[in-house]
């Protein structure tokens, strides 16, 4: 048995020892395979050279203040996740009349692009590497979150189910105003706009958010676009909404460091589709010749009989990202069929900032805490606890 030291991975995906009684860094000797895994050799997404395929999937911890500005908790919570391949941050409104709940973060002013800098300094600093998730609320959202109360915007005025998470509590969702024709340019340009600040904000790449019910997904199912414009009926029109997004996005940048998230079977924020595989196809199809960085598709890991993964990865064509249920095992097993190129882990590495490590050595999980998900101080953010002991094999 070896002393108790700290240990955390590295940048390029080795276990190091980090004891404050060692005289140097000192690489760790396992007897099992489980470093020569799948899970932890290099890939690359686009621009994005990353030493293991563990992601941190984006997860919204309304912690931003009132005027949706990171705060210096969010950035300590990024830096302790640092050993992850990749972080992708949480939603992040493009746009005033983007926000969907209250503390949720923005990128459309320049004290927000201030405090996103103090963030991606702190993760770097870390040797990680993190890319910011862009979206829009939509329809889920509420009068008191938007400017001058308005309604929220939605492709078309179908109310979802449920309540808002507003500066005063719960509110029951309204019925949104659907977007004319004519603003729809202006939503293209929200997304591009803070693209180019999430580059001066020292991100490594963006993320659009096409999944989850929220504005993009509303344009892209049919259970929440009864449009019969061009960007309405048949999926193909239904898709052009994000593929305008997702080139404007590329233009703003460049290509490779643009990702996409999309959820083809997610009834989350009321949302359905008569037909996800032809839609989602479409939609993975029409952003193919974009040579984006990634496609991160949300379908459960048990899912098997109707599962989209492996159509939409060739109808995209580029790398794709899994997530939704997985643990170290199903994570190496999706990587060895060869439908993924990398696995994102939401909840496990919100309650376990050193979950690579805990992957590496089987160790087990931190539980975690739900009444502290969203909202609050550093309980369940900042605080869970990570390794400090292990038996190591000789």
């Amino acid at each position: 048995m070896r002393p108790a030291e700290d240990y955390a991975i590295t940048t390029g995906g080795q276990v190091h020892s980090h004891s404050p009684h060692a005289q140097s860094t000192t690489h760790v000797t396992r007897s099992g395979a489980i470093m020569s895994h799948t899970l932890f050799s290099p890939t690359t997404l686009g621009a994005l050279a990353l030493p293991t395929r563990i992601i941190m999937a984006p997860m919204t911890r309304n912690r931003a203040d009132a005027r949706g500005v990171p705060t210096a908790a969010m950035a300590l919570y990024y830096a302790q996740r640092a050993t992850a391949a990749l972080i992708i941050a949480e939603m992040t409104q493009v746009s005033p009349d983007g926000q969907g709940y209250a503390l949720t973060p923005g990128i459309h002013t320049g004290e927000q692009v201030d405090a996103w800098r103090r963030v991606t300094r702190a993760v770097h600093g870390a040797g990680g590497r993190i890319v910011l998730q862009l979206g829009h609320a939509g329809r889920i959202s509420h009068p008191s979150l938007q400017p001058e109360g308005r309604l929220p915007v939605a492709p078309s005025a179908i109310a979802p189910e449920g309540t808002a998470f507003t500066p005063t509590g719960l509110q029951p969702f309204v019925t949104p105003r659907p977007l004319g024709a004519g603003e729809i340019p202006a939503i293209v340009r929200a997304f591009a706009d803070a693209t180019h600040l999430a580059r001066e904000a020292g991100f490594d790449g963006v993320e659009l958010h096409g999944a989850n019910g929220y504005l993009l997904d509303q344009f892209l199912r049919d259970g929440s676009n009864h449009r019969t414009d061009a960007y309405g009926g048949a999926a193909a029109n239904r898709a052009r909404l994000l593929a305008e997004v997702a080139d404007a996005a590329a233009a703003a940048w460049e290509p490779r460091r643009v990702g996409v998230r999309l959820s083809p079977w997610s009834p989350f924020n009321s949302m359905s589709d008569a037909d996800p595989r032809t839609t989602f196809t479409v939609a993975a199809r029409a952003l193919r010749d974009l040579g984006l960085a990634y496609l991160h598709v949300i379908e459960d890991a048990g899912r098997r009989a109707d599962r989209l993964t492996a159509a939409l990865r060739e109808a995209f064509g580029g790398p794709v990202i899994a997530n939704a249920g997985y643990d170290g095992v199903s994570a190496e097993e999706a990587l060895a069929s060869g439908e993924v190129q990398a696995v994102s882990f939401g909840t496990p590495f919100l309650a376990n900032p050193d979950l690579p490590v805990r992957l590496a050595l089987g160790a087990p999980l931190n539980p975690p805490d739900r009444a502290t998900f969203y909202g609050g101080d550093a309980r369940g953010y900042t605080d869970y606890p990570v390794l400090e002991m292990f038996e190591a094999a000789a």
